[in-house]
């Protein structure tokens, strides 16, 4: 959606699948640029703008999305209509800047559907119970999108994105990453909370909840390319019995790059502590990662976490303000880490990856700071400098370019 003419092909590759006899329903995002725009402009006016009206700002993005898209179709002779997102019956808490979906009435949808149109409505937003606009954060177009297919029982939920799925790793980092033709929603989900930037996490979190297929496809291919084709390519996001656990232990390697390490030294072992480091870190809104509390020590034990790097200065200020109640040494701080994950549902049935992991990071001479690990996912922190190299050494490792 980045100018009229890309407008033109999305519509030309909607009027493509309806012709073909599906019902569709669009979501699109704001042109390319805008939120950014629509947020400064509101910083310009106030420096932490007030939730609400940051909202009611924002949500204009993908107003004009909708109707450009609508006219775009209108013009080739396809009958379209556009919503915004409380027109089209999704509600929202109240959580400015962040609300989350309750409900979706999709009856007006529906309606619009059984008449042969084409439903264009905007991402991002929906209305709480006071009828005020909300939205959903960033990324939200694909939540919007995939809970919109959710609640119409789709067939599929296409996200058309600027890459032609979901690979191995990013390919800018290793050339020999692999585009996956499938991958499941819990191996999405960690590779989207992991660093993965295809999908937004919550999306993932959507779609396997309401088990809605997704597929990833390449918003720059030629919008008239045989429906065939297109119906094929990208990735599909299934279910975790569409897939072979035999075929690959490892699906993907992600990596952060934006990560923070901040080790809390010599505070007194008892019980609540990890709740009195961290309740004053979450009441400041600060997301937590990994997270090591080391062995006691004549009462005393350090306490390490990550925080992204944006939150960093934050994260040591507050617990510089909470330094008498917590009778704590010192803090010592690391704003020059990353955090580089193997990611696949094959560990359920394999052994050995965490050793393989560990051995082919100490062949490269790499360091591990912090480890966390799940049924399908372990995550190792390390100095920033060597995350390439060992994102490549772990693709190599677990053989991830070959088919």
């Amino acid at each position: 959606m980045g100018s009229t003419d890309r407008i033109k092909n999305v519509a030309a590759r909607v009027a493509k699948w309806h012709d073909a006899g599906h019902q569709i329903v669009v979501v699109p995002s704001a042109m390319s640029g805008e939120t950014n725009r629509l947020i400064g402009l509101a910083k310009e006016i106030m420096a932490q703008p007030d939730p609400r009206e940051l909202d009611m700002i924002a949500s204009t993005g993908e107003q004009v999305s909708v109707g450009l898209l609508a006219m775009a179709l209108l013009a080739i002779g396809k009958d379209a209509v556009s919503y915004t997102g409380w027109q089209a019956g999704i509600r929202t808490d109240s959580a400015f800047t962040k609300a989350r979906i309750q409900s979706i009435d999709d009856t007006r949808v529906r309606a619009d559907l059984d008449a042969g149109k084409i439903v264009i409505i905007t991402g991002f937003q929906g209305m709480d119970e006071e009828g005020n606009i909300s939205t959903l954060g960033r990324g939200g177009s694909d939540t919007s999108a995939v809970a919109i297919a959710a609640a119409l029982k789709a067939d599929e939920c296409l996200i058309y994105t600027d890459v032609d799925g979901v690979y191995t790793t990013d390919p800018r980092v290793v050339d020999e990453a692999r585009r996956l033709e499938k991958i499941t929603f819990e191996e999405m989900l960690e590779l989207a909370s992991l660093g993965s930037k295809v999908l937004q996490t919550r999306s993932v979190e959507f779609a396997g909840n309401y088990q809605v297929p997704t597929r990833v496809l390449s918003s720059l291919t030629n919008p008239l390319m045989p429906l065939e084709e297109e119906a094929k390519s990208g990735t599909l996001i299934s279910f975790e019995e569409e897939t072979n656990m035999e075929q690959a232990v490892i699906s993907g390697i992600a990596f952060t790059r934006d990560e923070a390490k901040i080790t809390v030294i010599g505070v007194n072992d008892k019980p609540g502590v990890a709740f009195h480091i961290l309740g004053p870190i979450s009441d400041a809104n600060i997301e937590v990662d990994m997270i090591i509390q080391n062995q006691s020590v004549d009462g005393k034990t350090d306490f390490t976490f990550t925080v992204s790097r944006n939150d960093y200065q934050r994260a040591m200020a507050v617990l510089e303000s909470q330094r008498h109640d917590l009778g704590y040494t010192r803090i010592l701080g690391d704003a020059k880490v990353s955090k580089v994950s193997a990611v696949g549902v094959g560990m359920r049935s394999h052994v050995g990856v965490a050793s393989q992991m560990f051995r082919t990071l100490a062949e490269e001479g790499i360091n591990i700071m912090m480890i966390s690990t799940s049924e399908i996912k372990i995550s190792v922190l390390i100095d920033e400098k060597y995350m390439e190299l060992a994102v490549r050494a772990l693709h190599k490792a677990f053989g991830l370019e070959k088919a």
